[in-house]
């Protein structure tokens, strides 16, 4: 068996799952351009080298809308937004959100957000033990999201659920079980909708459907993936930059101190931590629009390509000591939310609520343990999102 084939079979397995890094090491290497068999059956090219990974991300011969590449019959009715969008459809769709993440408004939710923040780790100061993840980290930025979008607080949990299901089914055929989801998901979002139009409010949601009424620029296909993404997206991305960030201050305890003594380096440590272990694993799927060359590899026209974000940042050219997590190094151009036209929509408000929730957590507990051994951590599976099923925390309230 080749070098290259042996590497092929570590990716993706369990144990490349729970640490990634040194077969990345090994690709960026070897090929950093690797064609391969994916997770869900597909053929294609995986990139690991942030340069190519930059230049993958901004390529305009990539595109993402399915449909020009396979047809209509491979999409779904989750993904006809922005991500998955070509210009023009792309600077609409965007637009139409964007007015919703301005700096001035996200700038201005920062106190309410602390508020969210104290009173999620003052309902956990009862318990001995917490699971960060469920009772912190997805709490905080779901409560957020949903109030952007008007989501009832009661159906909040609900939307977890969903939201699995869907990242769930990027690596794998879909089962019964996640398709039960998803169409429980849209007969929400079909009433939901309903609902809105009936009694529209001020929230994004509302702002969304009343302007697809009033023959405006959304479509119903369109509604649905718009909605979807910001559900989705609006959580995910934060809750894996928590706890993640709280991992790696586990894992690096000089560092973990450092913060503690100057909460105003929470900026860099939150750079750091999403170049170190950042919350999105891989780049969404992107097709060769023609028979092209890209960085030496001969492409054909459909070809799938995928950029490992969480390799790129871990690139020695780019990266000083890139196995270290260092919260005071120099102003990373890391690739954790993405680079190009598709460059995150919602990185302010995840770099905010990530500020806020770790600094918080430190200043309130400041002597928290892991109850658990790293490797005993679960992390999650699929194509996507990079995360811990649990963080057992012991919190020490009174040390």
């Amino acid at each position: 068996m080749s070098a290259n084939e042996s590497l092929k079979n570590a990716l993706f397995t369990e144990e490349f799952t729970q640490n990634p890094y040194p077969v990345y090491e090994k690709l960026r290497q070897s090929e950093p351009i690797l064609n391969l068999k994916f997770p869900d059956g597909r053929y294609g090219w995986l990139i690991t080298r942030y340069d190519e990974a930059v230049a993958a991300l901004k390529e305009g011969r990539f595109i993402k809308d399915i449909t020009k590449a396979y047809g209509a019959e491979h999409t779904s009715v989750f993904s006809t937004n922005m991500l998955f969008a070509d210009p023009p459809d792309h600077k609409r769709l965007r637009g139409l959100v964007q007015k919703g993440f301005t700096p001035q408004r996200i700038a201005d939710m920062r106190s309410h957000i602390q508020d969210i923040a104290d009173t999620l780790l003052h309902e956990a100061s009862a318990k001995d033990t917490i699971n960060l993840i469920d009772e912190y980290a997805f709490k905080l930025p779901i409560i957020v999201i949903s109030e952007i979008l008007g989501v009832p607080t009661e159906d909040q949990d609900k939307f977890r659920v969903w939201s699995n299901s869907i990242i769930g089914a990027s690596n794998r055929e879909t089962s019964e079980e996640v398709a039960q989801h998803m169409h429980e998901f849209i007969a929400y979002l079909k009433d939901w909708f309903a609902k809105v139009r009936e009694n529209p409010g001020d929230d994004m949601i509302s702002q969304l459907v009343m302007a697809e009424d009033q023959g405006d620029r959304l479509s119903e296909q369109e509604l649905y993936g718009v909605v979807t993404l910001m559900i989705i997206a609006g959580h995910e991305t934060t809750v894996n930059l928590i706890g993640n960030g709280v991992l790696a201050l586990l894992e690096y305890p000089e560092q973990r101190k450092l913060l503690q003594e100057q909460p105003e380096l929470i900026h860099g440590a939150i750079e750091e931590m999403l170049r170190y272990n950042g919350p999105v694993e891989f780049s969404t799927s992107r097709w060769a629009a023609e028979d092209m060359e890209f960085h030496g590899v001969q492409m054909k026209k459909g070809d799938l390509v995928v950029v490992s974000l969480n390799s790129a940042n871990r690139d020695a050219g780019p990266f000083e000591h890139p196995d270290l997590f260092d919260i005071t190094r120099e102003k990373s151009q890391h690739l954790a939310f993405g680079r190009g036209i598709h460059l995150c929509l919602g990185a302010p408000l995840a770099r905010l609520e990530g500020e806020i929730a770790i600094n918080t957590l430190l200043r309130r507990y400041p002597h928290f343990e892991l109850q658990a051994g790293v490797d005993e951590l679960r992390w999650r599976p699929g194509m996507i999102v990079r995360g811990v099923e649990e963080i057992p925390l012991a919190l020490h309230p009174e040390s």
